[in-house]
């Protein structure tokens, strides 16, 4: 989403959106003079709210909800989405001013879209209001952008934003971009949507343990049980994930549950009362088995800390492709180890791509990629 500040030495209005790599910063508009110096904050709360709105309906869209009947879930996203050509309508209507009544709008995106434009009342110039719906048209250009799967320009920062759904582009694209560097180039942080890229590297992953394990005589899951540097948590979840993979199941199926589980949750809510209720199960049998060997401590389960997502909630699919570039990087390690026990190879802090026995281990990944490259696409 776009950011909205105040730059009070040149007193202008400044967007900011994230790359991949860092933010970009562009001035909006000149600020006239206003009856109040908290005139300017408000209009720039009230344009991040706008994005924020509408970001959300990119992030979370209707066809990922599972009903879609009135009053339902898909039926509300639907509802906001739909909102999109109200936008440009409130900011010239905005209808009563600030600390007026004002009904609420059906919708967040046209509820916030009427805040900008009673915030641009408070200027009363007509030039600022043009500046700010072109703002607003290039904003909702960039997510529509996103939404066909093309993140060039403004729509670029989607590459930061964590999706129920992916796009069939964008994972194809990924694929590509780990074909020709299966340990996970910059471009896949900054061209694609990460949720995309996380399917992809899940494609790519369990090439590579299926590789390291052919050559190990061992199952794929096993490769990945034995990665290092993994956190406990998601190294069960990455085992899950190639075990679901070898067993049929498609990359997209066996990650995005994992996102949007994490998305539920940082919204507040914990779906999937089944998974819920086997971690705390085991939670009470650590805390048991804890207390057996030192009843001397008690037995407090109110103590016991419960992870109930592998996944930074704020960023999960950024993290899980993180932690699946980390995993076939592993899988190479072990490679490596396999085939020279005493360490006669270079140094691990070598960059990998140097090294003479990578690319006979990267050409047997990609032929195995290749193998199941339908399942992927």
């Amino acid at each position: 989403m776009t950011r909205y500040a105040i730059d009070h030495n040149r007193n202008m209005l400044i967007a900011q959106w994230g790359t991949g790599i860092g933010d970009v910063a562009t001035t909006v508009a000149d600020l006239p003079r206003a009856r109040s110096p908290w005139d300017a904050l408000r209009l720039a709360t009230s344009l991040t709210d706008l994005s924020q709105a509408c970001w959300r309906c990119y992030t979370h869209p209707a066809s990922t909800a599972e009903r879609h009947g009135p009053n339902s879930l898909g039926w509300y996203r639907q509802c906001e989405r739909d909102a999109f050509a109200a936008i440009v309508p409130a900011l010239t209507s905005p209808g009563p001013s600030i600390g007026s009544p004002f009904p609420t709008a059906t919708t967040r995106v046209e509820d916030s879209a009427h805040r900008v434009g009673r915030s641009l009342r408070a200027f009363d110039l007509s030039q600022l209001t043009v500046r700010i719906i072109t703002e607003v048209t290039d904003e909702l250009a960039a997510i529509e952008q996103a939404e066909l799967g093309d993140l060039s320009d403004r729509a670029q920062q989607a590459v930061v934003l964590s999706r129920e759904d992916a796009s069939p582009l964008q994972i194809a694209q990924a694929d590509g971009l780990l074909h020709r560097h299966p340990f996970g180039p910059e471009e896949l942080f900054t061209h694609v949507d990460p949720a995309a890229a996380a399917i992809a590297a899940a494609h790519w992953l369990y090439a590579a343990a299926a590789t390291t394990a052919r050559r190990a005589g061992l199952h794929p899951a096993q490769v990945v049980a034995r990665v290092d540097g993994l956190r406990p948590l998601i190294q069960e979840s990455l085992t899950e994930i190639v075990t679901s993979i070898g067993a049929g199941t498609s990359p997209r199926q066996a990650v995005m549950p994992m996102i949007r589980h994490a998305l539920h949750i940082a919204e507040g809510n914990l779906s999937g009362v089944t998974e819920a209720r086997y971690r705390i199960t085991a939670a009470e049998e650590l805390a048991e088995r804890a207390h057996a060997d030192h009843p001397e401590l008690g037995l407090d389960f109110d103590a016991v800390y419960l992870p109930i997502t592998p996944l930074d909630p704020a960023r999960p699919a950024l993290d899980l492709l993180e932690n699946l570039l980390e995993a076939i990087h592993g899988c190479w390690l072990l490679d490596v180890r396999r085939a020279h026990p005493l360490g006669t190879l270079l140094d691990e802090s070598t960059d990998p791509l140097r090294r003479g026995p990578v690319e006979a281990f990267l050409a047997e990944v990609r032929q195995e990629a290749a193998v199941r490259r339908e399942d992927l696409l």
